[in-house]
């Protein structure tokens, strides 16, 4: 079940119902056990598939967690109190589980959000996962750290904007950097506000894209999908789809003013509302990026925003993309 990617680093592919329908578990071996990177959802699937490894003979002596999404952390609890292992994550980390704790209140956010930005409204009946959040982590970590993973130690890199929380750990003899949901091979990460709460997570993505690009990377180990031989290349690659999707919110955007709901439709079509909720974050985290870029301002009518664009010229939309 495990596939051998370094000598030490193993990958346990974790098939998981919904969403990226896969996630990637990094077990790295060490004297006393494995350290297990990110656990995959809570689901049946997941838990059968981590019940063989473990009676396979596999001992994990740690879990480390790259950020707090449910199909990362998802089965963090019950490696804690069923098999007795200690899980730690990061500080903010910590304050985001408290928040997933909260569901009533997030889902309350999400559906505002949505709502105001012109999308529809979301069913009272979203699965409530505030259990998987519900546990102590044993321990913490935060950037610049360096914690053992296996016989190897590796330095803490703080790269928010997929999440606010989203770390990697990079292993600077051999180059190695775990990357989580930071960069995946083929797909860009969903820059979203899942907690319903308006930030501006594409200016921090942005941010951390360039930053690991001071880290030399043989290989780096990605939450979905294969793993990446050429991380400064697919980095500019992300880099450059974001660019024209920021310029194509700004050829889209009419005098009236659009909402973010009409143009996720204009970009990327109808959908489904289950397929929905991706493509529309990605389309309101770049308005609410070139709106505090002051490419966009908004209106709000009968409660619901409208962006439309700031008249200061083209000159400066090109200094502006240039720039990101």
């Amino acid at each position: 079940m495990l596939s051998k990617v370094t000598d030490n680093i193993f990958k346990l592919v974790i098939h998981i119902p919904g969403g990226m329908h896969e996630v990637n578990s990094y077990l790295i071996k060490g004297k006393n056990g494995y350290t297990v990177i990110d656990t995959g959802l809570y689901s049946k699937e997941a838990m059968d598939t981590w019940k063989a490894v473990l009676e396979s003979g596999v001992v994990v002596e740690k879990v480390i967690l790259t950020h707090t999404h449910q199909d990362h952390i998802g089965l963090a609890k019950w490696f804690q109190e069923h098999i007795g292992v200690p899980v730690f994550t990061s500080k903010l980390g910590y304050k985001e589980m408290l928040k997933g704790r909260n569901a009533d209140a997030s889902t309350r956010k999400l559906k505002g959000l949505i709502k105001k930005h012109g999308g529809p409204e979301l069913p009272d009946h979203l699965k409530n996962d505030s259990f998987i959040f519900d546990f102590e982590p044993d321990g913490f970590f935060e950037e610049h750290d360096k914690i053992q993973f296996g016989t190897d130690f590796y330095e803490v890199v703080w790269t928010p904007g997929h999440a606010p929380d989203q770390y990697c750990f990079y292993q600077r003899e051999k180059k190695v950097m775990i990357v989580g949901d930071h960069v995946l091979k083929s797909i860009s990460p969903v820059i979203g506000l899942w907690t319903g709460e308006e930030l501006n997570p594409m200016k921090e993505y942005y941010h951390s894209l360039a930053k690991i690009n001071h880290y030399p990377v043989d290989i780096a180990l990605a939450g979905h999908g294969e793993d990446i031989m050429d991380l400064s290349d697919r980095v500019q690659s992300i880099k450059e789809k974001h660019d024209y999707r920021l310029q194509q919110l700004l050829e889209q955007i009419s005098e009236k003013g659009k909402t973010a709901n009409d143009l996720c439709k204009a970009i990327y079509g109808e959908s489904t509302l289950y397929t929905y909720i991706s493509p529309f974050m990605a389309t309101l985290t770049r308005l609410i990026y070139l709106e505090l870029a002051g490419e966009l301002f908004r209106v709000e009518e009968n409660g619901i925003v409208y962006f439309k664009k700031t008249i200061h010229g083209s000159n400066a939309q090109r200094k502006l993309l240039k720039n990101l």
